[in-house]
């Protein structure tokens, strides 16, 4: 079982995957990516001509399908069906399609586990999702939950589409994030939302740097004995 456990929590694009990424550096820790989780089971459904729509084929997909998450320096790379997909799994299509895995309750059952068995492997982790500090790690030792208004979140998806090549306007991204934030918030089954413990911190106006501080110094003040 892990010694320390922190969770990340917030919607899209408002930095929780570099931010657990650098905290996890210098906490000495492991990351958990667990949106790469669901990105995988996504493109493996994508891959096979799942309907994304449909429970029976997204489940068979879970079963049936050779999934990979491995503890990298810089993240987490993941494979699927052998195959590294690490990049890929950062596509447009991808992450606008990766809601119908998240809403589906089966699914998110089932990739809990699989990051609890992930979480167990190691001393200290950092994990970041959704529903990390409410669901999957609810004892967690400290929860935060991170936010930014929409045409930040907007404008940081963009940047991070360009360094890969990918061109799409701000209003399309836009978009985008506002229907998955609608989808996450709505979901019958681990919904958005901070843990009643958890930290909150907007990060419009932060830098990457500053929310990273923000949140040792937190870990540090709670968990001296831990960090």
């Amino acid at each position: 079982m892990s010694r320390l456990v922190v969770t990340i929590d917030g919607p899209a694009a408002s930095g929780k995957s570099t931010v657990a990424r650098l905290l996890a550096d210098k906490l000495n820790a492991t990351f958990l990516d667990t949106g790469a989780m669901y990105r995988a089971v996504t493109l493996a459904a994508m891959q096979k001509d799942a309907d994304l729509t449909d429970e029976k084929q997204l489940i068979d997909v879970l079963d049936n399908t050779e999934f990979k998450f491995e503890a990298v320096p810089d993240g987490m790379r993941v494979h699927v069906a052998g195959a590294d997909v690490t990049d890929e799994i950062r596509g447009p299509q991808v992450t606008a399609s990766a809601r119908y895995v998240a809403a589906l309750a089966p699914a998110r059952r089932r990739l809990v586990e699989m990051q609890r068995r992930f979480a167990e492997k190691y001393d200290k982790i950092v994990t970041e999702g959704r529903d990390q500090g409410t669901v999957a790690f609810p004892d967690a030792d400290v929860k935060f939950f991170l936010i930014a208004d929409l045409d930040e979140r907007a404008r940081r998806r963009q940047a991070e589409l360009e360094t890969k090549g990918i061109e799409q306007t701000i209003e399309q991204i836009r978009q985008a994030i506002q229907k998955r934030d609608d989808s996450d918030e709505k979901r019958f089954v681990g919904p958005l939302k901070p843990a009643a413990d958890a930290i909150v911190i907007d990060t419009t106006d932060l830098t990457i740097e500053g929310v990273v501080d923000k949140l040792l110094a937190c870990v540090k003040e709670r968990c001296s004995g831990k960090s």
